[in-house]
């Protein structure tokens, strides 16, 4: 199993989940990807708890999330950081997007919006009459983001056209997940963002985010979703996640199958597996996904 020694590298990976309940097999397949690739990269491997969201997040479910990581050799090698913890530093950044004209105040609702899946600019000048202050939206302008994925291969993603101007601070006073994702991985030195690829669509705002704060945005790899024999992704409620159902080691091996890196017969064992995978990771070997257990 990978060693828990705290080092400086220059490639500096993350895995972070939301404390809404149980680590699912999903998450450990990705986890393990952004470990793995950490390792072959030399580099730095850490865990953040991404719990913005106080009504999404389950009491306990953190610290069983860091357990079940621990469980599969899984450790991260700084201290784990807690998003909500980081509130401060979040308010600071908004502030200063305010005051540099990137970002304005909205008194939309999705009520008053109507469900429209990209925001018409209706605050963007100025409240309106009758409205006051509920959410911050960071400014956007037509242009197209084009980044290269390094599993999924070149992307183009229009935020302007697609969203519009999009949320950084929700109506209820939370901060949005766009901008604390990016403060963080800002913070904490993330040359490179290893995640599922159900979160690809997020990367051309947080793009924009980086670029408000004159930071150089990290690269981006995106591992496939493991999705049931319906093309759905695994979920917990309905009994499908193999974590429910297999041994750690049997979880382990399937996990690698996911990630294109299924361990020999004779590789049983969670210390084998994980010598073995070290050993022979590539991501020529990964599927760009979605992957069907």
């Amino acid at each position: 199993m990978p060693t828990e020694d705290k080092f400086h590298a220059p490639y500096v990976g993350r895995f972070a989940p939301s404390p809404t309940g149980p680590l699912h097999f999903g998450s450990l397949t990705t986890a393990l990807g952004s470990r793995l690739r950490a390792a072959r990269q030399n580099g730095l491997w850490l865990v953040r708890i991404d719990d913005l969201d106080p009504p999404r997040t389950v009491s306990g479910a953190a610290q069983a999330q860091l357990d079940t990581l621990r469980a599969f050799g899984l450790v991260s090698q700084g201290p784990v950081v807690y998003q909500s913890q980081r509130r401060a530093q979040h308010e600071r950044i908004i502030h200063g997007l305010r005051r540099a004209g990137l970002a304005y105040p909205c008194g939309c609702t999705n009520r008053t919006l109507g469900g429209l899946k990209r925001y018409p600019g209706t605050c963007r000048n100025g409240l309106p009459a009758g409205k006051t202050e509920r959410s911050i939206r960071l400014k956007t302008y037509p242009q197209s983001i084009e980044f290269n994925d390094i599993l999924q291969g070149p992307q183009t993603q229009s935020p302007h056209a697609e969203v519009g101007d999009f949320v950084i601070r929700r109506g209820d006073g939370l901060i949005a997940y766009q901008l604390a994702v990016v403060a963080d991985d800002r913070a904490q030195g993330v040359t490179e963002v290893v995640r599922g690829h159900d979160l690809m669509s997020s990367v051309g705002r947080q793009w924009l985010v980086y670029n408000a704060l004159k930071t150089t945005p990290p690269a981006y790899l995106h591992l496939p979703v493991v999705v049931d024999a319906n093309g759905r992704k695994l979920s917990k409620s309905d009994g499908a996640d193999p974590l429910e159902r297999h041994s750690p080691n049997e979880c382990f091996r399937l996990a690698l199958r996911a990630l294109g890196h299924e361990p020999p017969p004779g590789c049983i064992s969670l210390s084998a597996q994980w010598d073995w995978a070290l050993k022979h990771w590539s991501l020529e070997r990964v599927p760009p996904g979605p992957v069907s257990l």
